[in-house]
């Protein structure tokens, strides 16, 4: 669906995808295998039309995290692989074998719920079998006492009727932190990964075709880690310190209008609770743009949004549907004048330090109303509403 309204809107420039997805591929070598995360809508930026750029630019797989993201992906004509990173029920076994989605398997459990669906069916299951080196969430537990048990319940799982065991994987808890401890727990983390996978092969005498763990952290510090395939998330859409070091650029602008603006006396008070008052005579712009747009509230009176004229402070608390800037030194900015949230001139770091979260939660947090533009070649290639709208 196409937004006809100019209130808040996202820009996805693809041309910066693009350069991600070059610069790191130019940086993992051709030999390794590419990975794109596009789980919960592309953290916002719009899977289908990131999994169709990624595909156009060669990259090896998809990642998503539900039966029902990969099959957007398949009915919008997605014919690279696709990985689901968690929880399919049983019940949908043939729709992953209809559509050729891989399944991640993380216990002994769901490996034999998998394997006595497709075998019931006939059919076969594509699988990566994910190992816990200390995520300490899903996966195999191999760790310490766990090694000899858990390398064989997953020998055990290769071995089962109806499933075909591509690849193994697991996740970097600390790969992105700094300090001795972080560093030596990702080495821990990576060599126990490998000694698994080498002790499940010995066992089973298969190879696995797929091995990946290299997350974000692992892709910009730990080389050593790539294997055959990496997967990184914030890098590819250029956020984050490792990507300024890399040179990627962001690929989400957040966008919004002054609506109205008006002049208030010294002392007024601005928006609910009171908690921002004039200090003089003020000019105040109000932004089509609140927390039901995914701006943090947690953020009211603590953050400022880029102008034609350089920042403006954020006044008063932020409301559902609107809030306030300071633009009483901004005298040609006006009704109908464009803000910049985040992005190209207001780094999302910036919003997400002051927040105390990541960028990805500012991504992920842009609603459905907030029409997404996507920008290919310096030129609008697509409008995307995702409201509905019969």
């Amino acid at each position: 669906m196409e937004s006809t309204l100019k209130r808040t809107w996202s820009e996805i420039d693809l041309d910066a995808l693009i350069h991600n997805y070059r610069t790191l591929k130019a940086r993992i070598g051709k030999n390794v295998k590419f990975l794109g995360v596009v789980k919960a809508d592309a953290y916002g930026h719009g899977s289908v039309m990131v999994a169709k750029t990624l595909e156009e630019e060669g990259a090896d797989y998809l990642a998503v995290s539900s039966i029902d993201e990969a099959m957007e992906l398949r009915l919008n004509d997605i014919k690279m692989p696709i990985l689901i990173l968690g929880h399919t029920p049983k019940e949908q076994v043939d729709r992953l074998i209809e559509y050729n989605i891989t399944q991640a398997v993380t216990c002994k459990a769901k490996a034999v719920e998998y394997s006595e669906e497709a075998t019931r069916l006939n059919k076969t299951l594509k699988i990566h079998i994910k190992i816990d080196t200390g995520m300490s969430r899903l996966g195999y537990l191999c760790d310490g006492e766990f090694f000899d048990t858990g390398a064989q319940g997953i020998a055990d799982a290769m071995n089962m009727p109806g499933l075909y065991t591509e690849g193994a994987f697991t996740h970097f808890a600390v790969a992105d932190e700094e300090g001795e401890e972080a560093l030596e727990y990702t080495r821990h983390q990576f060599k126990l990964f490998t000694d698994v996978c080498s002790k499940v092969e010995e066992l089973t005498g298969k190879r696995f075709e797929i091995k990946h763990c290299a997350n974000t952290g692992a892709v910009a510090r730990f080389p050593e880690t790539y294997l055959d395939m990496v997967r990184p998330g914030l890098l590819l859409y250029g956020y984050g310190e490792y990507a300024r070091q890399l040179h990627l650029k962001p690929v989400m602008t957040l966008k919004t209008v002054v609506s109205t603006v008006k002049v208030y006396p010294e002392g007024t008070a601005i928006s609910y609770g009171g908690i921002y008052k004039t200090d003089k005579r003020e000019r105040i712009g109000v932004l089509p743009y609140g927390y039901a747009d995914g701006f943090f509230r947690s953020l009211s009176n603590k953050c400022s949004l880029m102008t034609r004229e350089g920042l403006a402070p954020q006044r008063g608390k932020i409301c559902m549907d609107m809030c306030m800037i300071d633009l009483t030194d901004k005298p040609g900015v006006d009704v109908g004048s464009e803000i910049e949230i985040f992005g190209k001139h207001n780094p999302i770091e910036e919003l997400s330090d002051i927040a105390g979260t990541i960028p990805y939660e500012l991504t992920c947090a842009v609603s459905k109303r907030v029409p997404r533009t996507y920008i290919k070649d310096g030129q609008v290639i697509s409008r995307e509403l995702l409201l509905r709208m019969r």
